[in-house]
């Protein structure tokens, strides 16, 4: 029984190795939502990192500003796109510009998929929560609409 299980395991981590070498070497993304922020991200192979200006509803029709800049990792790419559609886990920094969190440090963490659907095309829906001194953990989605481009 050891045997079959240890078997199986080292095949499951066969495959998904092998699924991990489908994500581009190097890819450039233009995020027009707010996930992971409305900028720039750079992906290599499954890491990523991103820039840019990230906006909030904490309350109905109360938007919340920041900057935010952090590092996302891809996994269990699916689809046939030449930049496959996958999931992620990330964790960023956020500078507040407005509200309470003017002028405060935040930091967030968020987990989702994004889904291409067009060539480089892509939609992601994830969560995030986030944290800053003096405010209660706030937790939202994430949706968003870019392109990626491999080189």
């Amino acid at each position: 029984m050891k045997k079959q299980i240890l078997v199986g395991f080292m095949l499951l981590v066969a495959i998904l190795a092998q699924a991990q070498d489908r994500f581009p070497k190097n890819q450039l993304s233009i995020n027009a939502f707010r996930n992971p922020s409305i900028g720039l991200e750079y992906h290599r192979k499954q890491v990523s990192i991103h820039g840019g200006y990230y906006l909030t509803n904490f309350e109905s029709n109360v938007t919340t500003k920041f900057v935010k800049a952090g590092a996302n990792y891809w996994f269990l790419p699916f689809g046939k796109q030449a930049i496959p559609s996958s999931l992620y886990v990330g964790a960023s920094y956020l500078r507040g510009l407005s509200r309470a969190y003017k002028d405060q440090n935040a930091v967030a963490f968020e987990a989702g998929a994004r889904l291409v659907v067009w060539q480089g095309l892509h939609f992601r829906l994830g969560v995030i929560a986030l944290a800053s001194e003096g405010q209660s953990l706030k937790i939202n989605p994430t949706p968003s609409i870019g392109y990626s481009f491999k080189f």
